[in-house]
């Protein structure tokens, strides 16, 4: 079954307001964290720990919605993911101790790994030409749910309480359940592949244990998860404590964390984007255009942090301005990667190809926010922000040139095994 175009982009557009209301809902606990931590009297540590905790449970569970997603219809999946996202976030919201709001933030990273099901209906959904700019736009929401998070807190905070503004965006998850469940329309694995596009039909190809377990045979796929597993560390960093960063080491008041968030946060949705396109446009040149994209992206990144966590807290003018620069360059590699894992894995085992990504992502980060809080209350947090993301991204941008060098040929593997396919279909009385 083919999907009709007009039935893609509604799932986009679907696609999109999940990706930004549950980002915003997850991403919540930044600017909120001063108040959870004065509510229950904690630490940097303990806090960082409850971080820590719904990071390690998100892990657990990616290679579990990989495995499910390539085994049975994806759209009534993530309808079950948006589900458990607003009762998970209710349980959070009503938690009257510590202990319970560690176990029941915990649980919201049962759906916080659910993204590998949006990630596979996009590459059937699109043709390879145009993977990385479809994934820049849907990762626009990130930044976005995270401005939308930070106007939530900083605007209602403290008038209606964390409380309050989570029960409201469990809410949300409720109602995209529903819309995601008759809105989103599940197409055959590999429909948009150039060998199999032109076929009338195409049969849906079953999840093969076999096949899942040479993922690990493919040499840029290895790196690719490598990359993954050291990759997401500043992210986790950098999203949970840069607001406190802000407000304890910076001393900057609401106003001016305002002034400063908001146009870093719109450069890093700009980044998203840009890198998409700048993925694509690359890929048509040569095909490991997406991966130099993202080394660019990854050492840029580094270079810009370093200067503007130096620069004297008085200086809030120059400061804004790179940090805004530092933030456009951070996510170029993003959409790229995920394209690129598409490009050498066959179509039936992608969502799981995805989820082991993220999971050893998830894995490799979890502890961040931990190791982080231990440093800021040691040290500072501007050292713990520093330390871990240039270690990271310097060892990163040497992991991607490796996955370049074997890209080529892991390509062509993956394209032949489709032809023979193709060629198999057509023989067919």
């Amino acid at each position: 079954m083919k999907i009709k175009n007009s039935q893609r982009w509604i799932a986009v557009a679907i696609f999109f307001l999940f990706m930004l209301l549950h980002q915003t809902d997850r991403l919540l606990i930044g600017p909120l964290t001063s108040s959870i931590m004065a509510e229950f009297d904690l630490s940097e540590v303990q806090m960082g720990g409850i971080i820590t905790g719904s990071l390690i449970l998100g892990s657990v569970f990616y290679p579990i919605w990989g495995f499910l997603y390539d085994r049975f219809a994806r759209p009534k999946l993530l309808a079950l993911a948006s589900f458990l996202w607003g009762i998970t976030t209710w349980f959070s919201a009503i938690a009257p101790t510590a202990r319970l709001f560690l176990i029941s933030r915990a649980s919201t990273g049962i759906d916080d790994s659910s993204y590998p099901g949006i990630a596979s209906l996009i590459s059937d959904y699109f043709p390879p030409q145009k993977r990385s700019r479809i994934f820049g736009f849907l990762q626009l929401s990130i930044p976005l749910g995270y401005l939308l998070g930070l106007l939530l807190a900083l605007n209602l905070g403290q008038i209606i309480g964390w409380r309050m503004i989570y029960i409201l965006t469990g809410l949300t998850g409720l109602i995209l359940s529903i819309l995601i469940y008759f809105g989103v329309k599940e197409v055959p694995r590999g429909s948009s592949e150039p060998e199999l596009a032109s076929l009338p039909e195409v049969k849906i190809s079953r999840f093969d244990f076999a096949r899942l377990l040479n993922l690990i045979t493919i040499p840029t796929l290895r790196y690719l998860f490598l990359q993954g597993f050291l990759g997401v560390m500043p992210w986790q960093v950098i999203t949970f404590w840069s607001f406190r960063y802000l407000e304890v080491e910076r001393n900057y008041d609401s106003q001016t964390i305002s002034s400063i968030m908001i146009p870093a946060v719109l450069f890093i949705g700009a980044g998203y984007f840009a890198g998409g396109f700048l993925g694509d446009a690359a890929y048509s040149k040569f095909s490991r255009g997406r991966l130099y994209v993202s080394i660019v992206g990854v050492l840029f990144g580094a270079v810009f942090l370093t200067i503007t966590l130096n620069i004297p807290n008085e200086n809030v003018e120059i400061f804004r301005t790179f940090l805004s620069i530092t933030c456009f360059f951070i996510p170029l590699a993003s959409p790229n990667i995920a394209s690129t894992v598409y490009d050498v894995v066959l179509p039936e085992i992608r969502s799981s190809a995805t989820s082991i990504q993220y999971f050893l992502g998830n894995l490799g980060s979890a502890f961040a926010p931990l190791i982080a809080g231990a440093i800021g209350q040691k040290y500072s947090l501007e050292t713990a922000l520093l330390s871990i993301s240039l270690s990271a991204w310097l060892i990163s941008s040497a992991i991607l040139g490796l996955s370049a060098f074997y890209l080529p040929g892991d390509m062509d593997k993956m394209h032949q095994a489709l032809r023979l396919r193709a060629s198999d279909l057509e023989s067919e009385p």
